[in-house]
C-alpha cells in the first residue's frame, strides 16, 4: 500500500520509517526541506509541493497529516482538499479537537473526499514499540486502511481499533489524555510524599524499580519515571513547570457539558496551571484575609 506522510516532525518521521519497514511506499512532504531529505534517506520518495505529491500517487490517494493541531492542521487539510480528487482519503493523526474533526469530515464529504481521524498515542517511542490508534470515520474506509494501522500498531490485532464515526477517534484520544493527566499527577504527588520523609532516606529510584514489577501501580509512565530518577533523583536540571497541550482542558470542558464529574482529571489540569506560577496572587489574598480577620501571621516579602 502507498500513502503520503504530510508533516515530518519527529513523530511523523518515526511513523514514516515504521511504514517503510512494513514495506509500504511512502511519499513524504514537509515545509522543511531538511525533513524531506531525512525521509528520502530512509527510503521515502520526497515531494516539494502538494501538487507534486498528488502526481506521484495513484488514486485513491491516502494522505496522513501529522502537523500541530489548530490552524496548521486546518490549513493543511484545506490545501490538500484543493489538490486531491474524488475518492481520495485524508487522515488526521494529530491531536485535533474532535469537534473540528466532525466539521472537517462534513466539509470534505462535500468535496467527495473521505476523512479519517486517528487519535495517536505512543510519542517518540512509537517507532520501536508501535502506536496506539483510536480510529474514527466511515467504517468501510477504515477497513480499507487496515494494512496501514496493522503496520503502525504494536501488533496487527493489538493497540488499534475502529471506535466510531467521524470525530470519535479524536474524542477517545482526548479522554485518553485526560486520564493520562490524572495518572501523572498521582505519581508526582506520591514521589513527593516519599521525598518529604527525610528521616527514612527513601531511595526514590529504588522504589520506582520495585513498583515496576508485580505492583498494581506498574505502568509505562512508571517505567519512564524510573528512568528519569536513575539519571537524577533531584531532577535538578529542570524546573517544576508543566505545560498542557489542550486535551486535558477539552476533557474537562466535555465532562461539564455531559454532567459527568471528573474531579481527578480536573484537579490534575489545575495543578499544571499552578506549576507555572512564580507567585500566587490568590495565596496572597488568602494570607491577607487571615491576617485581617484573625491577626494570623503573614510572611513579609523580602525585596
Amino acid at each position: 500500500m502507498e500513502l503520503a506522510m504530510v508533516g515530518l516532525g519527529r513523530m511523523g518521521m518515526n511513523m514514516a520509517i515504521r511504514l517503510l519497514r512494513g514495506k509500504h511506499r511512502v511519499v513524504a512532504y514537509d515545509l522543511n526541506e531538511s525533513s524531506i531529505h531525512a525521509a528520502e534517506a530512509e527510503g521515502a520518495e520526497g515531494a516539494r509541493s502538494l501538487d507534486e505529491l498528488r502526481s506521484k500517487m495513484a488514486a485513491p490517494r491516502i494522505a496522513w497529516v501529522m502537523v500541530p493541531s489548530g490552524d496548521p492542521t486546518e490549513e493543511t487539510i484545506k490545501d490538500l482538499a484543493d489538490v486531491l480528487e474524488t475518492g481520495d482519503i485524508i487522515i488526521d493523526g494529530g491531536n485535533s479537537n474532535y469537534k473540528d474533526s466532525v466539521r472537517r469530515a462534513t466539509m470534505l464529504k462535500d468535496k467527495e473526499l473521505h476523512f479519517v481521524d486517528v487519535g495517536t498515542s505512543g510519542g517518540i517511542w512509537g517507532l520501536a514499540e508501535g502506536y496506539s490508534m483510536m480510529v474514527g470515520g466511515e467504517k468501510a474506509v477504515v477497513e480499507q486502511l487496515r494494512p496501514i494501522f496493522e503496520t503502525l500498531a504494536p501488533d496487527a490485532d493489538k493497540g488499534w481499533g475502529y471506535v466510531g464515526p467521524s470525530g470519535a477517534g479524536h474524542f477517545v484520544k482526548m479522554v485518553h489524555n485526560g486520564i493520562e493527566y490524572g495518572l501523572m499527577q498521582a505519581y508526582a504527588e506520591g514521589f513527593e510524599i516519599l521525598k518529604a520523609r527525610k528521616d527514612f532516606g527513601v531511595d526514590l529510584h529504588q522504589v520506582a524499580e520495585i513498583w515496576r514489577y508485580g505492583s498494581v501501580v506498574r505502568s509505562w509512565l512508571l517505567d519512564l519515571t524510573a528512568e528519569a530518577l536513575a539519571e537524577d533523583q533531584e531532577l535538578s536540571a529542570i524546573e517544576g513547570w508543566v505545560s498542557d497541550s489542550g486535551e486535558g482542558r477539552w476533557t474537562v470542558a466535555d465532562s461539564i457539558d455531559l454532567d459527568v464529574p471528573a474531579p481527578v482529571i480536573t484537579l490534575s489540569l489545575l495543578m499544571r496551571l499552578v506549576s507555572r506560577q512564580k507567585e500566587s496572587y490568590a495565596a496572597k489574598v488568602l494570607a491577607a484575609m487571615r491576617n485581617k480577620f484573625g491577626g494570623h501571621e503573614v510572611r513579609p516579602k523580602h525585596r
